[in-house]
């Protein structure tokens, strides 16, 4: 009993440091293979490239703790952009408000993310199908509002979210490390992150403890809205254009990073600290991919690989009866 108590909890600090290892080994493999790794610029290239994924991972991951999933990504993403597009100065609309802009675009995240929320209370639907839902109508409003076109950017003064360095580090990246110093506060210093953890360990304990399961659950598709609308508005940003479809693929590189940075989708376990080490996971190795001349398309089929090995060594089996 007790050799087995022993076991389970050096298999629980594997767990925990694992995919930091990882991440460590990935970094020394890829420089053995191509010496331009381990440079400045391709450093900043890395955080540039990290600067979005880690913005949607903090929404996502307070998700997955409370053990829902959130499909809806892409969908906010697309129609927060289009927004925030047509309301600074560009190519299509006489409009043009400047940075004020962009709290509107996130605001309207937070709204569709309060859909969510309301969606999957009230109506007692399963978290995927409502999120993916809400993802489609996103997508379907942003597609409906252009009717398939492109809107060309030429705000500076707003690109420079995305373009400007100060210290010589793009600004996306100033803005993705506020965004997980938020979410670290959020969940580690208010009721809100407790709760979720509540929830996503145990739903029924955390009822009886007197959690307002509802309402956090409300609260927290609600805040996980507005980092996505904030990724919106960097993508809009970085591209210098908005469209419906300026989101696509988003959603698996956000669920991959959060999975793979050990999170489990049973909820409870994990940590946005945790995300951040999953999104360099999958940056460097995508950058490591390039460097090596590897496809695209192979890209993503070790991205895919990826993310069903970590499922695989981060799920605690010993707290499921079945695998759902």
């Amino acid at each position: 009993m007790k050799t087995a108590a022993l076991n389970g909890g050096a298999l629980a600090q594997w767990r925990k440091w694992a995919p930091l290892a990882v991440l460590l080994a990935l970094c020394i493999l890829i420089s053995l293979f191509n010496g331009n790794f381990l440079t400045i610029g391709n450093f900043i290239r890395l955080l540039n490239s990290a600067a979005i994924p880690l913005v949607l991972c903090m929404g996502a991951t307070f998700i997955i703790l409370m053990g829902s999933i959130d499909l809806s990504v892409e969908g906010i993403v697309a129609l927060t952009a289009v927004m925030v597009s047509l309301l600074v100065t560009n190519d299509i609309s006489p409009y043009a408000i400047g940075l004020f802009a962009v709290p509107l675009a996130v605001i309207a995240g937070g709204v569709m993310g309060l859909l969510n929320g309301l969606l999957h209370v009230k109506l007692k639907t399963p978290s995927f199908m409502t999120t993916l839902g809400v993802g489609f109508a996103g997508v379907g409003i942003a597609m409906a509002v252009l009717g398939g076109d492109t809107v060309r950017i030429s705000d500076q003064t707003f690109r420079f979210l995305s373009l400007g360095r100060p210290l010589g580090i793009p600004m996306a990246v100033w803005i993705a490390i506020a965004s997980v110093a938020i979410a670290f506060i959020i969940q580690e210093r208010t009721r809100l992150g407790r709760w979720l953890y509540a929830i996503g360990t145990d739903e029924m304990t955390a009822r009886h403890a007197g959690i307002p399961i509802e309402r956090t659950r409300i609260l927290i598709f609600t805040v996980a809205g507005l980092f996505y609308g904030l990724g919106g508005v960097l993508s809009a940003a970085q591209f210098g254009q908005g469209h419906a479809l300026i989101s696509q693929g988003r959603l698996f590189t956000t669920i991959t990073a959060v999975v793979v940075g050990g999170t489990a989708l049973s909820g409870g376990v994990g940590s946005v600290l945790n995300s951040v080490i999953g999104v360099m996971i999958v940056v460097v190795l995508a950058n490591g991919l390039v460097l090596m001349g590897v496809e695209p398309y192979v890209q993503q089929g070790v991205q895919g690989l990826l993310i069903i090995a970590a499922v695989a060594l981060a799920l605690d089996r010993s707290r499921l009866e079945v695998v759902k």
